[in-house]
């Protein structure tokens, strides 16, 4: 199973059309989206996919995006996200609330930490878990992307 992991869209319509058209070619599964979404017109871009979003410190109209998350079919996990998929723990958040994300990513509680806020494209492992930042839609050089091979619980940083 393979995950698409985005990040800090920032509401970017243009810069968001680049990363569906990778997410196209990747094929992933799942997708989730860790935050800074930024506008309802970035989820509307989303629909095709099955995706989970959590909510950014950029996202100040949390009712509006939430609305639009679940009228898009999609799931919306405020401000932390949890799934089990092919058997991993994974959480996600944006990662602005710091000591919420070294709870999470210290726990060793998850087999995939994913986060946002940074705009930069990272991964580690803590014990078991692998930490990936998927990098930011907007805002970097380079824009990036990832995706999660769930068997192998191995990441690929994608730029777009």
């Amino acid at each position: 199973m393979l995950l698409g992991v985005v990040s800090d869209t920032h509401g970017q319509l243009d810069q968001t059309r680049r990363a569906m058209r990778m997410l196209e070619s990747l094929a992933p599964d799942v997708v989730i989206h860790c935050g800074d979404i930024g506008s309802a017109r970035v989820v509307e871009l989303f629909r095709p996919w099955n995706m989970h979003y959590v909510f950014g410190n950029v996202d100040r109209h949390e009712a509006e995006l939430r609305t639009a998350i679940l009228s898009a079919g999609h799931q919306c996990h405020g401000r932390f996200g949890e799934l089990e998929l092919a058997g991993r723990r994974i959480a996600f958040l944006h990662s602005d609330d710091e000591r919420r994300f070294r709870e999470t990513t210290t726990a060793d509680q998850y087999d995939l930490v994913c986060y946002g806020h940074t705009h930069h494209a990272e991964q580690h492992r803590a014990g078991k878990t692998l930490i990936l930042n998927p990098g930011a839609i907007h805002r970097a050089n380079p824009h990036s992307i990832a995706v999660v091979d769930l068997a192998s619980m191995t990441a690929t940083i994608v730029e777009i």
